[in-house]
């Protein structure tokens, strides 16, 4: 009985936030916490990041460059470390947009916002139209470069899936996500140590010994602390999205506790499994200069090891994985919009808040985010480095909402304390504001000045516009006239306590 009268109080705990907070509860709550671990290790899928940027670190930095990932997960650990006391705090569907808006002001929210739908609409895209749909189409002998409109074709396929994935239900969306923690493992963990036993018992000769993973040989001249500072977006572009799970709160059983949970524990997760599939793979490379020119390094060790349907089968895990980014997207993207809209931030709120009756998922959001998301994937196919403007965007705009959200934390970190909570920094709360501050910046400055990423840049450049246009020709006379917006956290606390 204790456990039940538990799960009742945070059920409870959770609707009584989201009844002071304004709002009618809509969303049901059926998401326990494992599937919200599910929906935090799948968005960050250290099968994916991997998979797509192994090639990158290599080129800048060699092998060597699997060192920058325990360096990236300490920072970004103690990014979700933040995320992970306003999950607790402040547990409503929005994440971002709901806590920069409390925090500071509307206007403010609008703009973390709005960044928050963008990361959401590039990230799903990007891999689908780079990797997922390239590598399906390779199952059946066909290659996406000669073939590039079928390959569109099928990434808007995927994506078409994955929003009626969720308009189903979220349930069934979290079953997606559920199956997924084990594709990631069995795609990483499990394929990596069985390289790392084939390597040890030789089973194949390879020039190389453990020397390879300090090995710098690359392909560019650049000076060393440069290239291995590049070679750190091998981390820096994997383990993010962990903050997804917040977004997902209204739909968690018991978000004080699961949220919290789910964000340090995905995110520690997949940092250990990613360091041991880093050192099997790159172990296990047969011809470094080969690997190093190949557009799918890990496609092509793979294939040096395993017999031909062994490697099949380790694509169809990654591409499940792949997939399951874009479920996770599809349905965190619609709660922010949903979020945004019921307080009538954005153009046509009345429809894309409505939630159906009969699955309780907002399905006009659904619907109109994944036209949306379909254009931004087409623009990116008609780009000439689709990988250096879709998933260059898809690595920046996280860490510009983090920086968002880190600085709103610490300006107002004392109101926070009025909230209940399953976590708490407590005196460390400074010095982790401090440590989030420098390293948002620094992975900023890197990936914001690389001339790598000229196309994401420019992107984000259209993106500001629009958000700019938005906010001047609508949003801001209805801030004025008090009909958009929310109140500020004080005042939130003061009905918590009345």
């Amino acid at each position: 009985m204790a456990s039940q009268s538990s799960r009742d109080d945070g059920r409870n705990t959770g609707r009584d936030l989201v009844i002071q907070a304004g709002y009618r509860p809509e969303l049901r709550r059926t998401l326990r916490t494992f599937s919200m671990f599910a929906i935090a290790f799948s968005i960050i899928s250290i099968t994916t990041g991997i998979f797509l940027n192994f090639g990158f670190g290599l080129t800048w930095f060699g092998p060597a460059s699997i060192w920058t990932w325990p360096v990236v997960a300490l920072g970004n650990t103690m990014i979700a470390l933040v995320v992970a006391e306003l999950g607790t705090r402040i547990p409503l569907a929005g994440y971002a947009y709901q806590w920069s808006s409390r925090l500071v002001n509307s206007t403010y929210g609008w703009f973390v916002g709005f960044a928050g739908l963008l990361y959401m609409a590039v990230g799903g895209g990007a891999i689908l139209l780079v990797a997922a749909s390239p590598l399906l189409l390779s199952e059946f002998g066909v290659t996406a470069s000669t073939h590039p409109h079928l390959n569109l074709a099928v990434s808007i396929v995927f994506m078409v899936i994955a929003t009626v994935a969720n308009i189903i239900s979220v349930q069934f969306s979290a079953r997606v996500n559920n199956v997924a923690v084990f594709t990631e493992i069995l795609g990483t963990l499990v394929f990596s140590v069985l390289l790392i036993v084939l390597w040890g018992l030789q089973v194949k000769h390879t020039p190389y010994g453990l020397s390879l993973l300090t090995s710098t040989t690359r392909l560019t001249s650049s000076p060393a602390p440069y290239s291995f500072a590049l070679a750190g977006m091998l981390g820096a572009f994997t383990l993010i999205g962990f903050e997804l799970a917040a977004d997902m709160s209204e739909d968690a059983v018991d978000p004080r506790h699961s949220v919290p949970r789910a964000i340090i524990a995905a995110l520690v997760t997949s940092a250990v499994l990613g360091m041991v599939t880093l050192v099997g793979f790159t172990l296990a490379i047969p011809n470094l200069r080969v690997v190093e020119h190949a557009p799918l390094p890990l496609l092509t060790i793979a294939e040096f090891w395993l017999p031909p349907w062994l490697v099949k089968v380790f694509i169809a895990f990654v591409i499940f994985s792949m997939f399951a980014i874009a479920v996770v997207g599809a349905g965190a993207q619609s709660r922010l919009a949903y979020s945004m809209a019921r307080d009538n931030m954005l153009p046509a709120s009345a429809q894309l808040r409505r939630v159906d009756r009969h699955t309780q998922t907002p399905i006009t959001a659904l619907l109109v985010l994944g036209f949306i998301d379909t254009a931004i994937l087409v623009y990116g196919y008609t780009q000439p480095n689709s990988f250096g403007t879709l998933v260059g965007a898809t690595a920046i705009i996280p860490y510009l909402i983090y920086l968002a959200i880190t600085i709103a934390y610490a300006v107002k970190r004392r109101v926070i304390d009025a909230f209940p909570g399953a976590f708490s920094l407590g005196r460390f709360a400074n010095v982790v504001i401090a440590v989030v501050l420098i390293w948002t910046v620094a992975v900023l400055a890197e990936l914001m000045l690389s001339s790598v990423f000229n196309g994401a840049d420019q992107f984000l450049a259209m993106a500001a516009v629009l958000a700019l246009a938005w906010y001047a020709l609508g949003l801001r006379r209805r801030l004025r006239r008090g009909v958009a917006g929310v109140e500020s956290l004080a005042e939130l606390a003061d009905d918590l306590d009345n």
